[in-house]
């Protein structure tokens, strides 16, 4: 089976690298290396069933080779990041993706669009599930992205209507674990440094807002999950177990082993109060569900964080 991942380099897209490859298959890896890391792929530059190709996807994608599954990942998915060229992140996420899409229809092939819990904005359903539209400021800072992927989302579906292009949808929730960066600029990665490090952890607004957070494993068993299924989508990937940003500050010191010190900062314009995944379609429908519950799940990104904080220092 011959793999396009878009964005490889990235979190998500170098954990599924290495589930693929562990699975025998043969993967291309694009990324333009403005958010991923080179690092996060180096170790398969010699293996004989991976290609690396520097591109950025709003230009036109060159290969020869046959595809027979694209997994599009492609797009800086912290506010960090994606607000920083906020014209590119729009680019990548309507002209990147037409790309992607126009090369999966040459080649008839599968085609995957990692899409975001942040198509429902600002909720106002909670839990959230997949017939929610969403409460999207469509002029804010956040809508590079929000609306960018909701743009995405009706390109693969107009797609698959005028073309009959077999196409998944996964709206993706906060997701963590190894290979995230140590400037991820995300609640997790930033509490587990500054907690390392013994710095005051940094919680925006009061702390009361609350996140769902799903190991990073479990998520690739459910893109894999929903690539391999007859659903089209768009379905939940998360995990629904829920918990206070105050909360998980003191869950990752406490795991630490640190003096619980902290500073508040404003509350960013637009972030989302609640955000919690509705996973019934999930479970009925590709038969997933999470397997890592948070506690575990940190202890083991805790685990890789100190590893590469302690390489850092040598």
């Amino acid at each position: 089976m011959r793999n396009l991942i878009t964005g490889g380099c990235g979190f998500i897209g170098s954990n599924l690298i290495d589930r693929l490859i562990k699975n025998g298959e043969f993967v291309i890896c694009i990324d333009d290396l403005s958010s991923g890391f080179y690092e996060n792929i180096t170790k398969y530059l010699k293996h004989k069933n991976f290609i690396f190709i520097k591109n950025d996807i709003t230009n036109p994608i060159k290969t020869s080779l046959k595809i027979d599954r694209i997994w599009h990942l492609a797009c800086p998915a912290s506010p960090k990041h994606y607000q920083l060229d906020p014209i590119k992140t729009s680019k990548t996420n309507f002209i990147g993706t037409l790309n992607i899409l126009k090369l999966a229809q040459k080649y008839k092939s599968k085609i995957l669009l990692a899409s975001s819990s942040e198509v429902y904005g600002n909720p106002k359903q909670h839990p959230q599930e997949e017939n929610y539209f969403g409460y999207v400021n469509p002029i804010g800072l956040r809508s590079c992205y929000d609306e960018g992927k909701r743009i995405a989302e009706s390109l693969f579906f107009n797609y698959h209507r005028t073309y009959r292009l077999d196409i998944k949808v996964a709206r993706i929730f906060n997701t963590y674990g190894p290979m995230m960066s140590l400037y991820d600029g995300r609640v997790i990665s930033n509490f587990i440094c500054q907690s390392i490090q013994k710095k005051p952890l940094t919680i925006y607004g009061n702390g009361s807002q609350s996140r769902s957070f799903c190991y990073v494993d479990d998520l690739i068993d459910g893109l894999i999950k929903l690539m391999d299924s007859n659903q089209t989508g768009p379905i939940n990937l998360g995990n629904p177990e829920e918990i206070s940003i105050m909360n998980l500050a003191y869950l990752i010191n406490d795991k630490v082993g640190n003096v619980f010190q902290y500073e508040y900062m404003t509350l960013p314009k637009d972030d989302p109060i609640k955000r919690k995944p509705n996973i019934s379609k999930a479970i009925n429908s590709i038969n997933w569900s999470p397997n890592y519950s948070l506690s575990v799940g940190l202890d083991l990104t805790i685990k890789y964080f100190q590893n590469l904080l302690n390489s850092k220092r040598k």
